[in-house]
């Protein structure tokens, strides 16, 4: 996910959100609809999916992070067609619930860390910059990333760093990370990042040797995949007809589960092989909008997080018995 505005000490650079323009264009087919902006971040495309809304229209956005909350509080002062709901989008029901929605004309989902959670290093998500070690999105639940490491297993740390971040040294981490805890704890970013710079034997070119062990250990903090899976579901249930549910994915683990999700709904019921297929057979009540979309070459040269941005959409085009979006 990345922002609008880079926050921290010191820091006021503009900053443009990746696939601004594209993602928007897409969502917004309806200017009198409901919309979700599923990853408030610091409002980038919540700004302009409400440019592109009318008067009598609505907004709301969705994010587990208290300083996102706040940039919400003060864009929901200024326009009366925005709310906020603080918490993960893997609460869609209920923050829509709470707004008595049915239905929503458009989900807008930007994964990942945003660009002002990496670059404020008291919230830990960076090896490139010291701080202590948290990567918590939202710092009021437990466990920081720190109190993880000192608790859990060897086995579990080892797991944790190959399945989300798909290390092939994460036994040899997770084994160094077992023994360093004996001798001091590990607290903070540059104490992680050299621990892992010393268990991996052979260095990538141009890529940090903690890039996916960091990675790894945010995704589970956050319950980033699970809530990813249980948040999608929960869009597409409430998508009106012609609604679509837009998703920028910035690694390859979550654009594997996002395509996949949208694959095997596009494609509709699949019959077990060799049962013959009849002319009513039940057809999808979605289909896939256009190709999977990357970021251009200025929009990389701007900010170089953009390269990794995929974007998908996925469009309702009709009822579904078993939705509770359904008409």
């Amino acid at each position: 996910m990345t922002s609008d505005r880079r926050q921290g000490p010191g820091a006021a650079l503009p900053h443009r959100s990746v696939l601004l323009d594209s993602a928007v264009d897409y969502l917004v087919n309806d200017p009198d609809g409901n919309y979700v902006d599923a990853t408030f971040g610091r409002g980038g495309h919540s700004r302009l999916i409400l440019d592109r809304l009318g008067d009598g229209a609505h907004l709301l956005g969705i994010d587990k992070d208290p300083e996102a909350i706040r940039e919400a509080e003060q864009l929901a002062i200024k326009d009366p067609r925005f709310s906020w709901f603080h918490g993960s989008f893997a609460e869609l029901d209920l923050a829509l619930a709470r707004r008595e929605w049915v239905e929503v004309n458009g989900v807008l989902m930007d994964l990942g860390v945003s660009s002002p959670q990496l670059d404020d290093a008291s919230r830990g998500f960076s090896f490139m910059r010291d701080g202590p070690l948290d990567m918590r999105m939202n710092p009021q639940q437990s466990p920081s990333a720190a109190e993880w490491l000192a608790e859990a297993d060897e086995r579990d740390i080892a797991n944790v760093i190959w399945r989300y971040g798909e290390e092939r040294f994460s036994r040899r981490i997770a084994r160094l990370v077992v023994a360093r805890r004996q001798e001091e704890a590990i607290e903070t970013t540059r104490q992680l990042a050299e621990l892992v710079s010393e268990a991996v034997p052979k260095k990538e070119k141009h890529k940090h040797p903690a890039t996916r062990t960091f990675q790894a250990i945010r995704i589970f903090i956050n319950r980033e995949l699970e809530d990813l899976e249980i948040g999608l579901q929960a869009a597409v249930d409430r998508l009106a007809p012609g609604g679509r549910l837009v998703v920028i994915s910035f690694h390859s683990l979550e654009d594997r589960v996002v395509k996949r999700f949208m694959r095997d709904l596009a494609r509709g019921p699949q019959l077990p092989k060799g049962i013959p297929v009849t002319a009513d057979q039940e057809a999808s009540a979605f289909r896939l909008i256009g190709k999977a979309s990357k970021a251009n070459a200025e929009e990389v040269s701007d900010n170089v997080r953009a390269r990794s941005a995929v974007m998908r959409v996925l469009e309702r085009i009709g009822s579904d018995a078993n939705s509770k979006g359904s008409a």
